[in-house]
């Protein structure tokens, strides 16, 4: 496909704080938000994978949460928000753009920012897609969810912080920790992870706060008791080998959301690699392309 040229980053308010946003596309076509996980700006959503999206068609916004990218920044450690802020951040987002609603993919922690939102704005999600996340909620581990294994936990601690102003330091902690999430299917590309972990570290404020304060937030008020609720078109797109929510978070989360469908990701991390594209491309725009429930 022929590439599109390079949207232009702007800053917007949102919810009253500056977040760093950019779109690609055409903003009349049905608009997906893309919200992203823990300690990641909006870089981890490659530019070929929202091309592939907006030329569905679709209007495609993906943005720099608080403390990543080029969004608004605090003091390492001292986070000045809570989750629920982040919540309020993406529907910020949709009143910014103008839209009365749209499609949110989420991965991780996005998931579990795109399930609040889902859950107290409705009216403002034409339908969710969840990646490598799950229905835990704040609180003691859930006895009936996998969780990370003893074995990744000391895998992941392997590599102490780094020197964050170090930025050769940085992208090997960064590789490391992305090597640890990877599945076996693909093999890790670590030439390509380089240097996406560069530009990442070039066009972030301040590193060590992404890199800490979205661990030290204020997660709320439990809500897996309230997946019942959801009415709008859900699909669970999940990892086989996924070592940070290990896959049964997703057979769980598709089981609690009414109708949702599970894509199951052979072999697969806590990852969207570019060798699975082919087939979770097509499944999201298939995905929201479907009517609304009544």
């Amino acid at each position: 496909m022929q590439a599109m040229n390079r949207p232009h980053e702007e800053i917007v308010q949102a919810n009253g704080v500056d977040l760093c946003v950019e779109s690609f596309g055409d903003p009349d076509d049905p608009a997906i938000l893309l919200i992203m996980g823990s300690s990641a700006s909006m870089d981890w959503w490659e530019d070929e994978f929202c091309e592939r999206l907006a030329a569905g068609p679709r209007f495609v916004i993906r943005y720099d949460q608080r403390d990543t990218g080029r969004s608004v920044s605090y003091e390492p450690g001292a986070p000045r928000y809570a989750f629920e802020d982040l919540v309020a951040d993406a529907v910020g987002l949709l009143d910014t753009f103008s839209l009365a609603s749209a499609h949110l993919v989420a991965i991780s922690m996005g998931g579990a920012i795109a399930q609040l939102v889902a859950l107290d704005h409705p009216d403002r999600v034409a339908s969710l897609t969840l990646i490598s996340t799950g229905p835990a909620s704040p609180g003691p581990d859930d006895p009936d969810l996998p969780t990370m294994s003893e074995e990744t936990v000391a895998r992941f601690a392997e590599a102490p912080e780094p020197d964050w102003s170090d930025r050769a330091a940085v992208i090997d902690h960064t590789v490391h920790l992305a090597r640890v999430s990877a599945g076996s299917v693909p093999p890790f590309d670590e030439a390509a992870f380089r240097g996406l972990a560069g530009r990442v570290f070039d066009r972030t404020v301040n590193i060590a706060s992404t890199m800490r304060n979205h661990n030290a937030i204020d997660g709320g008020d439990r809500w897996r008791n309230r997946l019942g609720e959801l009415s709008m078109p859900t699909l669970v797109v999940h990892g086989t080998e996924d070592p940070v929510v290990p896959y049964g978070n997703g057979i769980a989360l598709a089981n609690e959301i009414p109708g949702a469908e599970l894509l199951t990701l052979e072999g697969t991390g806590h990852e969207l690699p570019r060798a699975v594209w082919d087939v979770v491309v097509p499944a999201i725009l298939e995905h929201t392309a479907k009517p609304a429930r009544g």
